[in-house]
C-alpha cells in the first residue's frame, strides 16, 4: 500500500532537507553509509519513507549520564 511518504527525492533535495552538502551524501553512498537509496539509471534517488526512517534512527538522547 502506497502512503504519502512513498515518493522519490533527488540527492540535491535530500541534501537540502538535512542541510548537508550533496558531496557528503555521495561520499556516504560510496562508503555504504547514510540513507538508503536506489540507482535509477545513473541517478541516485531516495524514497521519502526510507529517508524518514533513517532520520529517526539518527536521533540520540543528550544528558551524558
Amino acid at each position: 500500500m502506497q502512503t504519502s511518504e512513498d515518493y522519490w527525492l533527488s540527492r540535491e533535495e535530500v541534501a537540502g532537507r538535512i542541510k548537508l552538502p550533496v558531496k557528503t551524501l555521495a561520499q556516504w553512498a560510496s562508503q555504504g553509509k547514510g540513507p538508503r537509496f536506489s540507482k535509477i539509471g545513473r541517478f541516485a534517488r531516495y524514497k521519502m519513507s526510507d529517508l524518514i526512517a533513517w532520520e529517526d534512527a539518527q536521533a540520540t538522547r543528550g544528558g551524558g549520564d
